[in-house]
């Protein structure tokens, strides 16, 4: 007696099932050819723009130096990433002069929602930085406007030797006497700034490059709050 299986494949004269031109088709393929034909027929976003939407959300940035491919496709298709991200109340933010794209939110220009408020986004990390950080980030953000100055914008990374970021440092943080000491926390405090995308790791020659983030995570605003809150711990 046939059941619905026995309608639904019937066998040819060898004993192989038979399998419409579309099955056939798919089944010919490799894997991860059919993974792929799969994935596009669930989504009609392009591949290249759900690439970049979700490496902007997994890191919040990315840069031309390091990934090429994604900064250009985030240029190419700049105006289908937005949309993608509209749902979201997310924003691209593009520069081309020094390779970067990041991730802002949305919807802030026509309200009077605070900076505090503008990070409370439940996709975007909140930065909280210490104030050893913040006057760390300060000395990096000034070298890099001179490296701008003298380089011009997006010419050439921006790195700083160690041995010249010291002194510097040793400035506005207490000197424990130790070169050893002071050189130890130093790199302890750089590590932590790579989190935020601001510098690099040290590297052989003991250099740190100072990433293009630091403009925007930096800006006039944030600076001119940290002075304000030296001025209220030094009783000015």
């Amino acid at each position: 007696m046939s059941n619905v299986f026995d309608s639904m494949i019937s066998e040819n004269g060898d004993g192989q099932k038979r399998m419409s031109p579309e099955l056939q088709d798919v089944s010919a393929k490799s894997p991860a050819a059919r993974e792929a034909l799969n994935s596009d027929s669930v989504s009609k976003t392009p591949r290249a723009v759900r690439e970049v939407t979700q490496e902007l959300l997994r890191h919040g940035y990315i840069e031309a130096s390091r990934k090429p491919d994604y900064f250009h496709k985030a240029t190419v298709h700049q105006n289908a990433i937005l949309a993608a991200l509209e749902p979201l109340d997310l924003v691209l933010q593009l520069d081309d002069h020094r390779g970067v794209a990041f991730l802002k939110v949305g919807g802030l220009e026509n309200n009077d929602s605070s900076e505090d408020q503008a990070w409370s986004h439940p996709l975007v990390r909140r930065q909280r930085l210490t104030l050893e950080q913040s006057l760390l980030v300060a000395i990096l953000r000034q070298a890099f406007v001179v490296h701008e100055q003298e380089a011009g914008v997006g010419e050439h990374a921006a790195r700083i030797a160690v041995e010249e970021l010291l002194p510097q440092f040793l400035t506005y943080f207490e000197d424990s006497g130790s070169d050893a000491k002071n050189e130890s926390r130093l790199l302890n405090l750089l590590d932590q700034l790579k989190t935020y995308g601001i510098a690099s790791e040290v590297d052989k020659k003991q250099e740190v490059t100072i990433r293009p983030m630091i403009v925007y995570l930096a800006n006039p605003e944030s600076l001119a709050a940290l002075l304000q809150t030296l001025r209220q711990q030094t009783g000015e």
